[in-house]
């Protein structure tokens, strides 16, 4: 059957382990679902229904008869990042890794920041996004200056409080660090990382990324050159750098990410609904919080049995992930993990898909389904 409507739901970072090169990343026995599955917090009664714990090496109890094809996804391009998974997800697979500066940005790279925005710069770091305003905010709050710093991934870090900096001028001075950043410096993302209050500080829910295009045409710019719509819910349009995309809407939290696809499920389109649920990797990954990621997945699971039965009989959920985020692994970084494939419509057949090469396999299925090369 063909679908009219399909909806992607990416659960940003939520791995399933078992990538056969995890060790080039250092990852050798992390696994994101393994982990938070050992929580109180952790219920997934829908997920199991779909078939979850029957992927093959998930080591959990199964479900005797899922309701939807189910596999693994494993990564074909060289990182383990949001850009590149969603990248990789919508056709594109990358063959060269993003640049990183586990040493913090050349001084080129700086001093031209600083000339073209006007501003100072402090630290120059890889660190966590919690513990740099910790350590930096204070001296921000008293010279104005900002705070660019980097992690593991290809990401340039702003941090500004918004009694010093406006939101406005911070958005500013990340599209002037996008252009900067081209060629061999050409970062995954440039990220805006407002912070409020007195110490300790509290990061904003305002935060915005600003992407380096896709090197290519994606799933998604085939489906908008056909005149298919193109939706999309939380930071999707930012991965793409707004390419491709015929409707957007930006969201703080997977709450609100889940309530606007509840939403759209009652709406006339035809085409695509891409949702990024950001929450499982910023709040609780990344902050190895293992209890709060157990709890948002159970969430999540509580909304699905809501959003499945109010399906149209020509509507397609595929449900899946960009990269791992292991909360009980050591570090703060993204994890080398498969991620699940789950893939509901209430005519399907269920099976068993294996162990999949690439996550491109979504974009073939999508576009496959719309009569799209």
């Amino acid at each position: 059957m063909k679908y009219n409507r399909i909806f992607i739901v990416v659960l940003d970072s939520f791995g399933i382990g078992n990538a056969p090169d995890a060790e080039k990343f250092g990852d050798m026995g992390a696994n994101t679902l393994k982990s938070i599955s050992k929580s109180p917090q952790f219920n997934i009664y829908n997920l199991k229904r779909l078939g979850l714990c029957n992927i093959e090496g998930v080591e959990l109890e199964n479900c005797a008869s899922p309701i939807c094809k189910y596999g693994a996804l494993q990564e074909l391009s060289a990182g383990k990042d949001t850009t590149i998974g969603h990248f990789e997800i919508a056709g594109i697979i990358s063959e060269n890794p993003l640049p990183t500066y586990p040493n913090g940005f050349p001084e080129d790279i700086i001093k031209e920041f600083e000339k073209q925005t006007g501003c100072g710069t402090l630290c120059n770091k890889t660190y966590s996004g919690t513990q740099v305003i910790a350590d930096y905010g204070e001296e921000h709050l008293k010279t104005g200056k900002l705070i660019v710093y980097t992690s593991a991934d290809s990401v340039f870090q702003i941090a500004a409080h918004t009694d010093i900096v406006s939101l406005e001028k911070l958005y500013k001075c990340c599209k002037i660090a996008r252009k900067i950043l081209v060629g061999e410096h050409a970062v995954g993302r440039v990220i805006a990382r407002p912070f409020t209050g007195e110490y300790p500080f509290t990061r904003t829910a305002d935060r915005h990324d600003f992407s380096v295009e896709p090197p290519e045409d994606t799933m998604l710019d085939k489906l908008k050159g056909n005149r298919f719509d193109v939706i999309s819910v939380g930071k999707i349009a930012d991965i793409f750098a707004h390419r491709g995309i015929t409707e957007e809407y930006f969201t703080h939290s997977n709450y609100e990410g889940m309530s606007k696809t509840s939403e759209l499920l009652g709406c006339d389109f035809n085409g695509l609904c891409f949702t990024n649920l950001v929450d499982f990797d910023m709040k609780f990954g990344h902050r190895r919080d293992v209890d709060g990621y157990a709890n948002a997945i159970s969430e999540f699971d509580n909304w699905l049995g809501v959003f499945i039965p109010k399906m149209r009989d020509d509507d397609l959920l595929i449900i899946t992930a960009d990269h791992g985020c292991d909360p009980a692994y050591k570090g703060t970084d993204h994890t080398r993990e498969q991620v699940p494939l789950l893939m509901y419509a209430k005519d399907i057949e269920p099976e068993n898909l294996g162990t999949i090469q690439g996550y491109d396999y979504i974009s073939k299925t999508v576009l496959d389904n719309f009569d799209l090369r």
